[in-house]
């Protein structure tokens, strides 16, 4: 199975340990169905909002060992379970549904302390869910963790740049754009001059420096929870490595990973 939001890299793949497969399913299903309730559809932002507060009851319901209500049977009932074997922790999932509730209503992020408020909540808890799944508690795991996460989520914002722009959503900083004298008007009209591709490559270059400094846990993880996040990783690095081949001209291109990818991101797992 793979993650919508990050296509490019595995959740509940074969690398994972079985044990933990339906953990890691429930704890996806309850993220995807999320974040449709906040972006798919035609539903005005109250109703969006209203519907994530009853999403949010649910959650509360299930993890006090109560039933959830029929709506979102198919994603509570197997969290339930997942909440009684792993003893999930919720403040990390109702940080999740923050995120997704910000979506809702904000379209730009003024500067990197805003972006990085959103990932802490949109990526950094899946991250601190899977070591808390592995047993992992230390400091320094968890830090390289939301290094790791808060990359991940940069680059599928670069990746989708042609894809985010035309919705109007915007998650480059706006004080980014204006260091390199880039209009917001004309990136939003997705037009690719030198300045916009300056811009690209200067996001690229944090996520990048983001990405490299947690890449040192996937080293020290075991087994398959290590060889499954040095893919991941790598993923996230081929991605960057094939915004920098179009020169970084992404407004209207989205880079993807393909089969063809897979020698390349094995070998440099290998050698990680």
């Amino acid at each position: 199975m793979s993650v919508d939001h990050y296509e490019n890299f595995p959740v509940a793949s074969v690398l994972c340990p079985p044990a933990l497969r339906p953990a890691v399913t429930a704890i996806y299903w309850f993220a995807r169905t999320a974040d449709d309730i906040a972006d798919e559809g035609d539903a005005t932002p109250e109703q969006r909002l209203a519907d994530l507060d009853a999403y949010r009851e649910d959650l509360r319901s299930v993890a006090r060992g109560h039933a959830p209500t029929p709506r979102w049977e198919g994603v509570f009932v197997p969290l339930a379970a997942m909440f009684r074997r792993h003893h999930l922790p919720l403040p990390l999932l109702e940080a999740l549904l923050s995120a997704f509730e910000q979506d809702t209503h904000q379209r730009r992020y003024p500067d990197r302390a805003a972006v990085l408020d959103y990932c802490k909540r949109s990526a950094n808890p899946v991250g601190r869910l899977l070591l808390h799944l592995y047993g992992v508690r230390d400091l320094e795991s968890l830090t390289q963790s939301d290094a790791i996460c808060t990359a991940l989520q940069l680059i599928n914002f670069w990746q989708d740049l042609s894809v985010d722009l035309p919705r109007d959503r915007l998650y480059v900083p706006l004080l980014d754009c204006a260091e390199v004298g880039v209009g917001v008007p004309d990136l939003m009209r997705q037009r690719d001059t030198g300045a916009t591709r300056a811009l690209v490559e200067k996001e690229v270059c944090w996520a990048r420096e983001l990405m490299l400094s947690g890449a040192p846990l996937a080293t020290r993880l075991p087994g398959r929870t290590g060889w499954e996040l040095r893919l991941v990783v790598q993923g996230g690095l081929r991605i960057l490595d094939k915004i920098e081949a179009m020169e970084f001209e992404v407004l209207r291109r989205r880079p993807k990973i393909g089969i063809a990818d897979a020698p390349a991101l094995l070998w440099r797992a290998m050698v990680m």
